[in-house]
């Protein structure tokens, strides 16, 4: 008897496999700088709220998120009906490219910026339409506001940027948007904006006051020590957001992660705190790798972006690696030659610090 192939949709062999870090099922006791975790674990209040749900996890969530839309809402000065909640906040935009793009369409966003962007083309049949940073390792806006045709439907901008760590002030966005028509979608991705010394997190909201056709994306990931429960927002129009829950599947946000972050959207004083020591560290390792010979881009995240001085950054990884020192390579996010890498404890920064010497020792340059 002959055996049957599963024949997939032809559109699966354009996606590309989302570049997850090389950590998982490794038992050793690693320093884990590649993914943009923070190192700061979820809040007391936040844990108690997590432990309170717990009995009641033989029912569904609401699939509303109403508590948690009322208190993002309150906190950021918005309508409830402007706050999309998903699954992290690549669920809301996998969300809006399927309610945004078709074939024709255009999709525009600088590279290298988040590695899911590209799966968004692919997922929908869309024109991607890449144009690559500035000479800073910024976004390039006046270049990509050339790109934006009839047929763009959607811009992103990632800011600060993902995975280069560089930021633009607000009012740069607000002067970019304005000249955008108002048919195309503008999604501003903040994951990291609680980190930008650019701005106040609040400050970008009025883009979305000002303008229609702006969507913030943001995050209970990063500052909020939430990865491990997945839950992001959105805040825009209305429309968006109906648009979005059309397209995705019911009771999308789990019980634990709504409770989690109810709770964790006021801990305002707490997000500072974290903030603080990130920053001290930021300064810290940036000027250790500066003072090393190696090229950083101006970081306003958790992370920064190093040049390797002509070394292959697979290489160095894999050095890195075998210290126990887990980073990400950029060749798998779009910028052959550098590293990503993540700010932890002082104690892992250090070991990070160390673990580099050796690697960049092992390895040399491409021109030596």
């Amino acid at each position: 008897m002959s055996q049957m192939t599963i024949e997939f949709n032809a559109r699966l062999e354009s996606i590309p496999y989302y570049p997850a870090a090389d950590a998982y099922g490794d038992g050793r006791e690693l320093v884990l700088l590649a993914s943009n975790e923070t190192p700061f674990t979820p809040a007391p209040a936040v844990r108690e709220a997590i432990v309170a749900r717990i009995g009641s996890l033989n029912r569904y969530p609401d699939p509303e998120k109403s508590e948690l839309r009322a208190r993002i809402a309150a906190r950021c000065g918005v309508d409830a009906s402007m706050v999309t909640v998903g699954n992290g906040s690549c669920e809301i935009l996998l969300a809006a490219a399927q309610a945004l793009l078709e074939p024709g369409a255009e999709v525009v966003f600088a590279w290298p910026s988040f590695s899911v962007y590209p799966q968004l083309a692919a997922l929908t049949g869309a024109r991607e339409v890449r144009v690559s940073l500035d000479r800073e390792q910024r976004h390039d806006l006046a270049a990509i506001a050339r790109e934006v045709t009839a047929a763009t439907r959607l811009v992103l901008v990632c800011n600060p940027n993902n995975p280069t760590g560089t930021a633009l002030p607000v009012a740069a966005i607000d002067a970019f948007v304005a000249e955008v028509p108002r048919h195309v979608c503008v999604i501003v991705d903040e994951a990291y904006v609680e980190f930008s010394t650019l701005q106040d997190p609040d400050e970008s909201i009025d883009l979305v006051r000002r303008h229609p056709n702006v969507v913030l994306l943001r995050t209970f990931s990063k500052v909020y020590g939430l990865c491990g429960l997945r839950c992001g927002y959105a805040i825009g129009p209305e429309s968006f957001r109906v648009a979005c829950e059309k397209v995705r599947q019911p009771f999308t946000v789990n019980a634990l992660a709504q409770a989690a972050a109810t709770v964790a959207i006021d801990l305002q004083e707490e997000v500072e705190r974290r903030v603080e020591q990130t920053a001290v560290e930021r300064l810290h390792v940036v000027e250790e790798l500066r003072a090393r010979g190696l090229p950083v881009a101006d970081s306003e995240a958790n992370f920064c972006w190093v040049g390797l001085g002509g070394r292959d950054d697979r290489l160095v990884c894999d050095e890195l690696a075998r210290q126990g020192v887990i980073v990400r390579a950029g060749s798998a996010l779009g910028g052959p030659g550098h590293l990503r890498v993540t700010f932890g404890t002082r104690d892992e920064n250090e070991r990070f610090l160390d673990a580099l010497d050796a690697a960049l020792a092992a390895v040399p340059a491409a021109d030596a």
